[in-house]
């Protein structure tokens, strides 16, 4: 038999055992996109990945709980921070739930003020450590001591203004009841003096809307010196169908705008129930409300003047229902 005259070299090699030259390459598509390997936090097997889901679900409990905090860009003033803040609230009787204090605080006449007027007022006082004090408060400027508000308790508006229709036409009031309704009011400051007015010339309570309007907050609270404490605040979940279910009732509606078809002079409506509906002073009256109203009214100003603060608006209307209610009956 002929002789392989091939050289060695074209002679078939045996596989190595083990890795060959280049055999790297051989598992890229496997490797491909794994990056580096995981933290144990991160391995939903590992204990570690267990813990990070308790404290975060913890977080997200605390945050629900945390009240938000006055002028700490929250939103509502649930908690009011620092020693004069909280001193003015307590002595305009805020309705408040708890004072927490820092352990470490340097007491001076506010404190002791605070601290005396929550105990004649039956609010309870908690020492808590400053860090904690900074995380219950949004990290504002609390100055050792904060003051969390009671959750203002907000009227039903049908349920109100049925009820004061029933004690008028019972004889139990003198005059037919007189609401006033704030559309599109965002200052809380607004609100409080519109309060303040109301519980000056007798309106039976005041109606807000649900939702882009100012609350029951502490500024509200202070700003209506107390008036708050004995005027109801209804909130309606829709301002012009609870408008309607009045009209419905029996009231009649009158909205306070510049370009009125009636003069607030000699109100003709003066002596009926009465739902009196003010705007924020730059928008006015929102289109749906001002279609609802069986009548605008305006108040004669001089020319130099365009608009009247919603809030003086509603002092002079109240005023004015007022007088000629009083002189009908003379």
């Amino acid at each position: 038999m002929a002789k392989d005259s091939r050289p060695k070299s074209a002679a078939v090699r045996k596989e190595k055992k083990g890795p060959t030259s280049g055999s790297g390459g051989q598992g890229r598509r496997k490797l491909a996109g794994k990056g580096p390997t995981p933290k144990a936090e991160d391995r939903v097997y590992h204990k570690a990945y267990r813990q990070k889901q308790l404290a975060e679900r913890a977080d997200a409990k605390r945050a629900a709980q945390q009240p938000r905090v006055r002028g700490s860009g929250r939103g509502a003033d649930d908690v009011v921070a620092g020693r004069n803040a909280v001193v003015e609230a307590l002595a305009e009787q805020v309705p408040s739930v708890e004072m927490r204090v820092a352990t470490d605080i340097e007491y001076d006449g506010r404190v002791r003020e605070a601290l005396q007027r929550c105990a004649e007022q039956g609010i309870r006082v908690k020492e808590v450590g400053r860090r904690q004090l900074d995380s219950f408060t949004g990290d504002a400027v609390h100055q050792g001591v904060a003051l969390v508000l009671e959750p203002y308790e907000y009227a039903d508006p049908h349920d109100l203004l049925r009820d004061e229709l029933e004690r008028a036409q019972k004889g139990h009031v003198a005059h037919p009841p007189l609401f006033v309704a704030c559309d599109s009011i965002t200052d809380p400051r607004n609100l409080g003096a519109i309060l303040r007015a109301a519980a000056a010339f007798g309106a039976s309570g005041v109606v807000v809307p649900e939702r882009r309007s100012a609350g029951m907050t502490a500024t509200a609270w202070k700003t209506s010196a107390g008036a708050a404490a004995r005027v109801p605040v209804a909130q309606a979940k829709n301002l012009t169908q609870m408008l309607k279910d009045a009209q419905e009732q029996g009231y009649f509606v009158a909205g306070l705008d510049g370009g009125g078809d009636a003069s607030l002079p000699g109100l003709k409506l003066a002596d009926e129930p009465l739902v009196l509906v003010v705007g924020s002073e730059g928008k006015g009256l929102s289109r749906l409300v001002s279609e609802t109203c069986d009548t605008i009214v305006s108040i004669p100003i001089a020319g130099s003047t365009e608009s009247l603060n919603a809030s003086m608006a509603v002092g002079i209307s109240l005023y004015e229902i007022s007088t000629l209610r009083e002189g009908g009956r003379q």
